[in-house]
């Protein structure tokens, strides 16, 4: 077995893996990751809407793939606490029916949150059965979708 390659925190892909830094956290870095993708999150929908927020989503889901494969690669880690990149794809999606509302805002960050570390079936499922880039992307991305189901049975239930 050949030693993996060093990587440094100045790489793209680190960057990008770690969500510009946030999640070398020391305490909750999965946290901090949602934490930190919720302005950028507000922008895109700020300035483009639903759409724009999505495209982000999907774009964000690629260079997830990207950076997530180099820094497995290079650090010989399985699914490494310090990749967020796949916690800002899942927290933007309950985003997209949260609007600009701080009281939806702030339960589309708990509901990504709480289906991301409870991680139910078919969520735990994914992250102990799909492995590599895919496998760390995948499961936050379904935490998400459940998110946000949930937030439009919210939205439609209460008035």
């Amino acid at each position: 077995m050949i030693a993996p390659k060093s990587i440094s925190n100045g790489h793209p892909a680190v960057i990008l893996a770690t969500w510009f830094w946030s999640g070398l956290s020391p305490k909750a870095p999965g946290t901090m990751g949602s934490l930190a993708a919720l302005p950028f999150g507000y922008l895109l929908y700020y300035f483009g809407g639903q759409l724009l927020l999505l495209e982000g989503i999907i774009v964000v889901f690629m260079v997830g793939l990207w950076s997530t494969h180099i820094y497995l690669t290079r650090s010989g880690k399985s699914d490494p606490g310090e990749v967020v990149i796949d916690e800002v794809a899942g927290q933007w999606l309950p985003l997209l029916v949260a609007g600009s509302d701080p009281l939806l805002y702030l339960l589309s960050f708990a509901l990504f949150r709480l289906f991301d570390i409870w991680k139910p079936f078919p969520i735990s499922w994914l992250d102990k059965n799909v492995k590599g880039a895919f496998g760390v992307m995948i499961d936050d991305i379904l935490a998400g979708l459940i998110a946000l189901g949930v937030l439009i049975i919210i939205i439609e239930v209460l008035p």
